[in-house]
């Protein structure tokens, strides 16, 4: 899940340093005593470049084999396990499942739909995520809600009570329609609920019958109303047909298995640092996936690249700095994982000298948000100088809300994204078409030579990366991004506001 509220494709500050990737040397040996000089960056690329066959290996078996991977479901349990057992192949010095606390555990079963009067016809339907169950079959008269703003509620009065509402969406082509489409959603959940509604249609944005699992929940909870996505063709058939003035009864039901308070967990690897163990380069990226396809750009890619980064770094001279690998989980549900991991952590966020998350798909990496760090532009761009060969070492500090840098944002604490291109991610996200087949296995290797040169380059360093923002510093990052407002949008502000999330 990335949202972010204008992507100036991308705004990329180009760095001015000779690439060495092209004259590597070859891998790294083993890592030696503690005593022993850390690996030049270009051999750490160049050990990633040098072993197809793992990172591959690693998302076949996630994807093809695990699957779709709700949080809670039963492949998520084993993708824990795939976790764990990956990591300690790469030879880390340790790995352990950590434990966060989550509100509601949540899969979707089934739903299906069909128009019953006045021409019997069916839908096709998914679940929102985090949605209820419809308890049977929901028969009711069709209304049209228009865009599914207050005004296109309150123009149906009465006539909404009971009924189920059609939301119409205009097509998703690029990041900004993406943004737009989540950043309506809790205004339409509660328009819906204020006019009585029993249940939503929401209009696909994608053609061609492609299904997405979205939710309009920003903190792990339940909706409120069941909501369900129909195909656009179908929601469009829908439209015409209100439009003509027919009065149309529709089924729906949906399934889904909603359970109360539960632990998460997240996969935490660690590889001890030589000189500085007392200071953490964190690399993440979330293991969750939503589960109609079997979440290979968003974001088993990533996961295998987390644990490609750490086999490199394993094989070679032990770094400077501690350096630790999570795969976090709760993403799709609210940032779960990674909120859980700050609150169980906060006591030592002064020692994280950076956070670097990827979660963009395979697509070229270009550089690194900064998230309203410019501070940080003279280390970060040392540590990437390697890589400003492959365009990979560009900065850009538009703050981002919407992936596990979030709650590390929060705290002050210096936190990178990888900013990639988006042209062949956005097509599949989050839909039934985010297989496998989707993944360029050549790009997502040199991305994460380009993060073992990043991580590594951090972790190696004569200095931190950049200071702990205070509170004070926080709160204008977040006001001058426009993340204050998406957070008042997604109901996040208040905790902030109250010291119950972030630094105090």
């Amino acid at each position: 899940m990335i949202m972010r509220p204008g992507i100036r494709r991308f705004g990329i500050v180009a760095l001015a340093a000779a690439s060495v990737l092209s004259g590597a040397p070859a891998p790294a040996a083993r890592r030696k005593a503690a005593a022993a000089p850390a690996a030049a960056p270009p051999a750490i690329a160049a050990e990633v470049l040098s072993t197809r066959s793992r990172m591959d290996d690693d998302l076949r078996t996630l994807c093809d084999e695990i699957g779709g991977r709700a949080t809670g479901s039963r492949a998520y349990e084993a993708a824990l396990e795939w976790g764990k057992e990956a990591f300690r192949r790469a030879k880390v010095d340790s790995v352990e499942l950590e434990s966060y606390d989550a509100p509601a555990k949540w899969e979707g079963v089934r739903a299906a739909a069909s128009v019953l009067q006045p021409r019997r016809f069916p839908l096709r339907v998914v679940s929102f995520g985090n949605a209820p169950s419809t308890r049977g079959t929901l028969m009711a008269k069709l209304v049209d809600a228009g865009n599914g703003t207050r005004s296109d509620f309150d123009r149906l009065g009465t006539r909404a009570r009971g009924a189920i509402a059609l939301v119409r969406t205009k097509p998703m082509t690029s990041f900004d329609d993406l943004f737009a489409e989540y950043l309506a959603g809790p205004e339409m959940l509660k328009a819906a609920q204020a006019g009585g509604v029993a249940a939503v249609l929401f209009t696909s944005t994608r053609p061609r019958d492609l299904l997405y699992r979205h939710t309009i929940t920003f903190d792990g909870t339940i909706i409120p109303l069941p909501i369900a996505q129909v195909a656009r063709e179908d929601g469009l058939r829908l439209a015409r047909l209100l439009e003509r003035g027919l009065d149309l009864t529709v089924s729906l039901e949906i399934e889904n298995q909603v359970g109360g308070p539960w632990k998460g967990k997240n996969v935490v690897a660690e590889i001890r640092g030589s000189e500085k163990p007392d200071e953490i380069v964190l690399l993440g990226a979330h293991l969750d996936s939503w589960d109609l396809g079997t979440g290979a750009l968003d974001n088993g890619v990533n996961c295998a690249l987390v644990v490609e980064v750490a086999r490199a770094i394993a094989s070679g001279p032990r770094p400077k700095r501690t350096v630790r690998f999570v795969l976090f989980t709760g993403e799709e549900n609210g940032l779960l994982g990674s909120r859980g991991y700050v609150a169980a952590h906060e006591a030592e966020m002064d020692r994280y000298d950076a956070v670097l998350i990827h979660d963009i798909g395979d697509g070229r990496i270009l550089g690194y948000f900064t998230d309203g760090r410019p501070d940080i532009h003279g280390s970060l761009g040392q540590a990437l100088a390697p890589v400003s060969g492959w365009g990979a070492a560009g900065m850009n500090d538009e703050a981002i809300l919407g992936t596990d840098n979030f709650d590390f944002l929060l705290e002050g604490v210096p936190n990178l994204i990888a900013n990639q291109e988006t042209a062949r991610y956005l097509a599949d996200y989050h839909a039934a078409s985010d297989t496998l087949d989707k993944v360029d296995m050549a790009q997502a290797r040199k991305n994460a030579a380009i993060a073992a040169v990043a991580v590594s380059g951090i972790a190696n360093a004569p200095t931190r990366l950049g200071r702990r923002q205070s509170r004070a510093e926080i709160s204008q990052v977040l006001e001058k991004s426009g993340i204050a407002d998406q957070m008042r949008t997604y109901g996040l502000w208040a905790d902030w506001e109250s010291g119950r999330r972030g630094r105090r």
